[in-house]
């Protein structure tokens, strides 16, 4: 299969050719307006040495002598060889030769135009006569009255002008080759640069190329976007647009650039990193809506391609995946797992009162072993009775009875108080889950590392108007100046010394930064508020509209 050329190569060879035509295009024009300048010169050299020989007195009277051959024949020749010319001949009106450099020629008519001269004009001409094609001039010879007496004609022959031009031709070779090696030179420059901003390819394999990769853009199911160099916008696909809330990207082929990053909303953390360039491997990052995934590699020339080095990108690549389901559902299982938990505590809790029971029995015990069993049984449905009775939607009480469990263990006690129907309130479970969940694990961490007695209380009420949800914790509390970052996605106190003074580091807000970063996602989605208080430590006290609605960002953080 024939090799297709790259479009350096192709701009390279049109290039020289056109160098190469240019060339000869004005070395031949330099060349035949040399020769005419050099006939125009020759011919005012003629004119001038004509004129000359017409105004010698010696001319008028030898043309009025009955031989005027016999004076003028030496004059002629003498004249010639002085001034370099080939042919010098006077002649009466009737065109009779009185001189001419051959002998034989004298008496014979002249060969060429007198017309002109006898009416008084002089005039140039190139004509051939006896000697060949020359370059002449003749002068008529006027005595007194201005009667012409006879006509002088001086001339040189062309191809003594030839030789005189050819002189001069390894001056219009010189500028011809400069002018092609220039030329040369600005080609195979123009070529290189072609070649490695090309990466070598023809026009067809780009062209291609430019189709394959615009199919996979519109094609993948994940987001795509380059930026260049300087961290602009560059290229981006249908699911970037989608995830990224940007207006899709400007058909190919119009004037429309994309828009720069600085014109974008997008989220701080996300701004930075595509502007920063780094690379980075599966970052977290939210919007208002979505949870994302971000991955950014350097775009680099193929290792293929010699041309550009590898150490050299060209910009950056970076891919966006939606993890909001897959947070989600996240949450949720953390959820089921924290009811297993709390199942298996209670299995074991469970196994260890029937052993008990068991023991009784077989002492003798009946009376005693019922009464055991009478009273635990009596104690787990008062709990069970109070969770499901204080809160009516069943996914949450079976989520506050999971945490309930792992305070138990944690040697933390939990207080639920609950008003109104969330069932009514016309929010998404999962939103509520995600919520409650996160601020009660982060109210968990607080009492854990804060001193005893260790309490957390969670507080839920429904009204028409909204759902408030308050959750305290007796830790630490929230100091001044991280007050400003707990909710931003990544800031974690657990082990970062983000504390007050004086005091350990251990208070982990968000577990990795993610949990109160979710909780502040979906409060702002549901066009809620955070207000973050202290009493005993901590107070969260989340707001959020009955019925939803989207709007900006109207988190409130204060610190009472």
């Amino acid at each position: 299969m024939r090799k297709e050329w790259s479009i350096a190569r192709r701009l390279f060879f049109a290039h020289a050719l056109f160098i190469v035509v240019l060339t000869v295009f004005v070395g031949t024009a330099f060349f035949v307006d040399a020769r005419d300048q050099g006939y125009a010169a020759t011919g005012n050299r003629m004119l001038a040495v004509a004129t000359a020989i017409a105004d010698s007195p010696l001319v008028l009277a030898a043309s009025q002598s009955a031989d005027p051959s016999g004076s003028l024949q030496p004059y002629a020749l003498e004249l010639s060889d002085d001034a370099g010319l080939d042919f010098i001949t006077i002649m009466a009106p009737n065109r009779t030769r009185w001189t001419h450099p051959t002998d034989a020629e004298i008496g014979k008519k002249y060969i060429g135009a007198i017309e002109p001269a006898l009416s008084g004009t002089t005039f140039t001409e190139i004509s051939t006569g006896t000697l060949g094609p020359s370059v002449r001039a003749v002068v008529p010879v006027t005595d007194a009255d201005g009667t012409v007496r006879a006509l002088v004609a001086v001339g040189t022959t062309t191809s003594n002008i030839t030789i005189a031009l050819n002189a001069r031709l390894p001056s219009v070779l010189g500028l011809a080759l400069g002018l092609l090696a220039s030329g040369s030179v600005v080609t195979w420059l123009l070529g290189r640069y072609l070649r490695r901003v090309t990466l070598g390819w023809g026009p067809e394999r780009l062209a291609q190329l430019f189709v394959y990769y615009d199919s996979v853009l519109h094609s993948v199911r994940e987001g795509l976007v380059l930026v260049d160099l300087r961290g602009d916008l560059v290229l981006y696909n249908d699911q970037a647009s989608r995830l990224l809330g940007i207006p899709p990207r400007p058909a190919a082929g119009t004037d429309e650039r994309p828009p720069t990053l600085n014109e974008l909303s997008l989220p701080p953390s996300l701004g930075e990193l595509l502007r920063s360039g780094r690379t980075a491997h599966d970052e977290i990052h939210l919007t208002g809506t979505r949870v994302l995934v971000v991955s950014q590699e350097p775009a680099i020339a193929s290792s293929t391609s010699a041309t550009r080095p590898k150490s050299a990108p060209m910009g950056f690549v970076a891919t966006i995946r939606d993890h909001t389901d897959l947070q989600n559902l996240g949450s949720e299982l953390q959820s089921m797992q924290t009811l297993s938990d709390a199942l298996r505590a209670q299995t074991h809790e469970h196994s260890n009162r029937l052993h008990t029971i068991v023991s009784l029995m077989e002492l003798g015990r009946t009376d005693q072993a019922l009464d055991f069993a009478t009273k635990d049984l009596e104690l787990s449905q008062q709990l069970a009775d109070e969770m499901v009775g204080s809160v009516d939607e069943p996914v949450i009480s079976a989520l506050i009875m999971g945490k309930s469990a792992q305070a138990n263990e944690l040697g933390i006690a939990l207080t639920v108080t609950a008003s109104g129907t969330l069932a009514q309130s016309g929010l998404s479970i999962q939103d509520l889950v995600t919520v409650l969940g996160n601020l009660v694990d982060n109210a968990l961490d607080a009492a854990v590392a804060g001193p005893d007695p260790r309490r957390v209380s969670v507080t839920v009420s429904s009204t028409e108007q909204a759902v408030v949800i308050e959750v305290a914790d007796s830790g630490r509390g929230v100091a001044p100046e991280i007050i400003d970052d707990v909710l931003r996605l990544g800031f974690s106190t657990k082990g970062a010394g983000a504390h007050e003074a004086g005091e350990e580091p251990g208070r982990s807000i968000g577990g990795r930064g993610l949990g109160l970063a979710l909780v502040r996602q979906a409060v702002t989605r549901l066009g809620g508020t955070i207000t973050i208080g202290r009493r005993e430590g901590a107070v969260f006290t989340v707001t959020i509209p009955a019925v939803t609605r989207y709007g900006p960002d109207p988190v409130e953080v204060n610190h009472d």
